[in-house]
């Protein structure tokens, strides 16, 4: 055998396979890419939010929430998405002065109370005002719940409701 020597097939096909190659590289690289997210630190202003977040209350008859979120805008208007670990929209929460929009799956249900809507997704009351100063890392106050802002400079919030029961505990874990 010369050296140099190529099967036939290798020879006619040779620009075929490497502009394969070279689609496969371009495609790895680009599934290895993560669309970039502003980070509660970069932009402490933003109002916006993303992570994981567990709510479990001690109850029985209360399944525990278990979600991605994406949390945008301010107590007074805002909009909550909750995802399943593939990404899909579980839910998703609308509000405005006087008016909150729950979607779930197929189905839209309206009020005039965010607490209410709050309280038919996740089983529990949530302080929505608080949270979002909680996420600022302020000390907000809100009545029955206890609020531990130490992990919140790696991104990890949690919060206690100690009354009324039952008793619930809301984890956050927002992405970087």
């Amino acid at each position: 055998m010369a050296t140099g020597y190529r099967p036939a097939f290798v020879k006619t096909h040779w620009s075929t396979w490497r502009a394969v190659l070279a689609i496969v590289m371009t495609l790895l690289a680009t599934g290895c890419a993560q669309q970039a997210r502003v980070s509660h630190q970069q932009s402490p202003q933003a109002n916006a939010w993303s992570g994981r977040l567990s709510l479990q209350v001690d109850d029985p008859a209360a399944q525990p929430l278990n979600a991605g979120f994406e949390l945008r805008g301010q107590p007074a208007q805002g909009e909550l998405t909750l995802l399943n670990p593939f990404g899909n929209v579980i839910a998703k929460l609308i509000w405005s002065p006087g008016r909150a929009t729950l979607t779930n799956g197929n189905e839209t249900r309206e009020s005039d109370s965010l607490d209410t809507l709050v309280l038919q997704l996740t089983g529990s009351t949530v302080p929505v005002t608080a949270l979002f100063g909680w996420l600022r890392q302020e000390p907000a106050v809100a009545e029955g719940w206890d609020a531990d802002l130490e992990g919140m400079d790696r991104g990890r919030l949690v919060a206690y409701r100690r009354s009324p029961l039952p008793q619930a505990t809301l984890r956050i874990a927002l992405d970087r």
